[in-house]
This record gives structure tokens, C-alpha cells and sequence, in this order.
């Protein structure tokens, strides 16, 4: 593995500093190393959408910066996109022509940088900018890429078996609802569906009682694949855009009734919340790691395989998830964090989903999402649903406050959050995805 094969270019200067100076402060999210794209407007105005960047606690206005700072003629036509509010254009040009501008962005926003009289009224903080979905998600497909996780789950209900023998062979996933993606902010309402206990005669319709979160990833797809032309793992890396926040709240009673035979239903398509920027792969490639199997497990089959995502598959990216209950937020007291993990811990790496996603010819498109599914570590501290933190409702457990909680309750707001980050060197965070809980209709 080398400097090459991992597209590390002046964009990953760890010391570098922006001329705006909030991307400068420590544990700042959006330092001018991260440079991850949203779609925003001002907050309270009826105008057009927008295609930014985020650097400290602003914004870029591409539309803005497109026609006031001096751009080379290839940093021209990558920005005529994104100036016009077209992600997904952007999305589909060839990695090399993303990377460009980036190393461009980053030279405009680097401090000394002759652009900075430029580019100054480009800016508007995020305090006033409104957010919504980067782009228009065409297709969703949700993955189950932590054994620890299925493994908890299926201890629950399969004491003797909890790991069904497909697991570590194939990247189990499920066809999801792209149009209730929600993007952070968004409140959410308790769905409503069939229920049945195991001593019930017969099932009954009504609100949910058992809802949870899920602490997950989503990877935008960028260049696509035509139908019937699957993509090689060793191609897979360039047609992944970047990583977003995705909470997959799920409710558990609706799903335990209805997921057999054919999996999740109404249990998760109700909502499903993501963070609004995305976290381009260029950004994250100091901190990919080498994938392994743990000792004794099969390594994947050969189309799932190559010397490329043994080396750098994995990613050191910690992840958590905070509630907030409306008896916290009434005192004015701060969220507290349930867990913590990190997705290297993932058995599947995005390569190896996006791959197999197209083995069988399946066209993925510019701007479609995976999710990563739940990503739970190897401890209970790493939990990253309630349905393991509290055993399926069995262990309730007690919040700072005294207050307990086994599932989620009505006005609880859960925020999850991320970063990557070595020593003292440049976080590069993704900003929160937060929901809240309402009441079922």
C-alpha cells in the first residue's frame, strides 16, 4: 500500500489551515482537509437550493464561487454542475476529475490563498443556512455488515444458532424505501402497524411500543453501472462518492411479526434519517485500514476479494449515538452518549457491498445510497441499538437523570455523530443526524 494507491495528494496536509478561521479551531468538524458537499439555501428564504461545501463553521456557496474566483478550465466545467444544483452530475464524472477540484477547493480555501478576496462573500454560516437531502436518492439498499450485531440479534431469537450459515459468505441486504429519507432535523412519527405477542391469538393494529434507533453508515454511489455489467471489486473504490450518517429507526414489534419470510417491511420504512453533508472518500483516505477475517472464518469468495481491499478496506471512523429525553431538554441538560464504536469492526467492507450489489447485473446510478447497517463493536458498550443495549427489553437501564429506558419514548431525540481522526491531527466529522420522536398520529 502506497501514497498512489491511496489518491494521499496536498488535500491530506495535516497542518494545513484555512483562511477561515473556524476550520482552524481543535475538534472543528469541517477542517480544510474534510471539504464534504451538502445542498443548503438561507434559512427563512424561499430560494433556490444550493450546492456547498462545508469549511469551519461556513459555508461555500458554489453557485457564488464559480463566478467570482479564478478557476482553472477543467475546475470550470466540475463546477457547472455543482454551480447549477446538480450533485449527481458531479457524482457521475470520473474520480480523477473529483479529486481535481477538490485539490482545487482546498488550494482556494488554504491560507495565504489568492482567492480569499474572492471567495470571502461566497460564505454564509451554517447557523443560517437550512439543509436538506444532498441530492435526490434514487434507489436505497440497506446491508447487515456487522457480525457482532446479527450475531446479539440472533442470539435473541435463535439461542442455539444466532448466526445464519450465509453470513460470512455473502453481504446480506434488503431493497429500503428512498422516498421517507429524511435528512437530520426532520421529526419523525411513531408508525403504527400489526402487532403480535407470542400469547396472542391473533394479531392486532395499533402504535408501535418497542422503537429503536440504528447507528449506521450511508455511502452515496457515484459513477453507476450499466444493467447486466456487473463492477469488479478492484473498480468498486471509484464508484463510491462518499459517507453520510444514516439512523435506520426501526420498529421492533412490527418487525418481529412481519419480517419472516421475506424481511423488513413497514418496521423500517416509516423514516430513516441522514446527516446532511456527505464525506467524500478522498477525504477519509488517510484513515483506511486493512481488512481482515478473524482467524478461522472463510475469506470471501473470489469476486469479493483483491489485494486492494485486503490492504485498505477497512476504515478507522468512530461512531456514536446520544439521546436527548424531553425530561433532559426541559432542565437544559445535554444529551448523553449510549455507545460508542468504530466501523473498522464492519465483517464487510463498502468495496465488497457495492460489488456484490452488481454481481448479479443489478444497475446501481449516480446518487443512490447503502446503507452500511447497524454497527455494533465487540463489547455491549458498542451496541449500536437499543435492542441490544437493553436485551430485547429485558435489561431497561438507567439513564444520568434516573430516568430508564428499554425503548424509545415519545420526544426522545437521538443524535448520532462520527469523526476520523490520529493523535492531535485533523478531525474530519461529519456533523450530527439528529431526529426526533413523535407521538403516532
Amino acid at each position: 500500500m502506497n501514497d498512489l494507491d491511496l489518491h494521499l495528494d496536498i488535500t491530506h496536509d495535516a497542518v494545513a489551515r484555512s483562511w477561515v478561521a473556524s476550520a482552524n479551531a481543535a475538534g472543528c468538524d469541517f477542517p480544510i482537509q474534510n471539504l464534504p458537499f451538502g445542498r443548503f439555501r438561507r434559512r427563512g428564504h424561499d430560494e433556490s437550493w444550493r450546492i456547498g461545501v462545508a469549511i469551519g463553521d461556513q459555508i461555500l456557496d458554489l453557485a457564488l464561487a464559480v463566478s467570482r474566483g479564478r478557476w482553472d478550465t477543467p475546475q470550470q466545467v466540475a463546477l457547472h454542475a455543482l454551480a447549477h444544483d446538480d450533485l449527481k452530475r458531479f457524482m457521475a464524472s470520473p474520480a480523477s476529475e473529483r479529486r481535481a477540484l477538490r485539490v482545487a477547493l482546498f488550494e482556494a480555501l488554504r491560507e495565504g490563498s489568492p482567492q480569499q478576496p474572492l471567495l470571502a462573500s461566497c460564505l454564509l454560516a451554517q447557523a443560517d443556512a437550512e439543509m436538506s437531502l444532498p441530492c435526490a436518492i434514487g434507489d436505497y439498499t440497506d446491508f447487515y455488515t456487522s457480525i457482532h450485531h446479527a450475531t446479539a440479534v440472533g442470539r435473541m431469537f435463535r439461542p442455539d444458532n444466532p448466526l445464519l450459515p450465509n453470513y460470512k459468505w455473502v453481504p446480506i441486504g434488503y431493497h429500503g424505501r428512498a422516498s421517507s429519507i429524511v435528512v437530520s432535523g426532520t421529526a419523525l412519527h411513531r408508525p403504527s402497524g400489526q402487532l403480535k405477542g407470542p400469547d396472542d391469538a391473533q394479531p392486532r393494529f395499533g402504535p408501535s411500543r418497542r422503537m429503536d434507533y440504528e447507528l449506521e453508515l450511508g455511502a452515496f454511489v457515484a459513477g453507476g453501472n450499466t444493467l447486466g455489467e456487473p463492477v469488479p471489486i478492484v473498480q468498486a473504490e471509484d464508484h463510491l462518492f462518499g459517507l453520510t450518517l444514516l439512523n435506520d429507526w426501526s420498529a421492533r414489534d412490527l418487525q418481529g411479526w412481519e419480517y419472516q419470510p421475506l424481511g423488513p417491511f413497514l418496521a423500517k420504512n416509516f423514516g430513516t434519517t441522514i446527516s446532511p453533508w456527505i464525506v467524500t472518500m478522498e477525504a477519509l483516505a488517510p484513515y483506511r485500514l486493512a481488512f481482515t477475517r478473524p482467524e478461522g472464518d472463510p475469506q470471501p469468495l473470489p469476486h469479493l476479494d483483491s489485494d486492494a481491499n485486503r490492504a485498505r478496506g477497512a476504515i478507522d471512523l468512530q461512531v456514536e449515538v446520544w439521546l436527548q429525553t424531553p425530561r433532559m431538554r426541559a432542565a437544559g441538560e445535554a444529551p448523553v452518549r449510549l455507545s460508542q464504536s468504530n466501523y473498522r469492526h464492519a465483517y464487510w467492507t463498502l468495496a465488497q457491498m457495492l460489488t456484490h450489489h452488481t454481481s448479479n447485473g443489478c444497475n446501481l446510478q449516480p446518487g443512490d445510497l447503502l446503507g452500511t447497517g447497524t454497527l455494533s463493536g465487540p463489547t455491549p458498550a458498542e451496541a449500536g441499538s437499543l435492542l441490544e443495549l437493553g436485551e430485547g427489553g429485558k435489561k431497561p437501564f438507567t439513564l444520568p437523570n434516573g430516568e430508564m429506558r428499554a425503548f424509545l419514548e415519545d420526544g426522545d431525540c437521538v443524535q448520532l455523530r462520527a469523526y476520523a481522526q490520529r493523535g492531535d491531527g485533523p478531525r474530519i466529522g461529519f456533523g450530527d443526524s439528529v431526529g426526533t420522536l413523535l407521538a403516532a398520529r
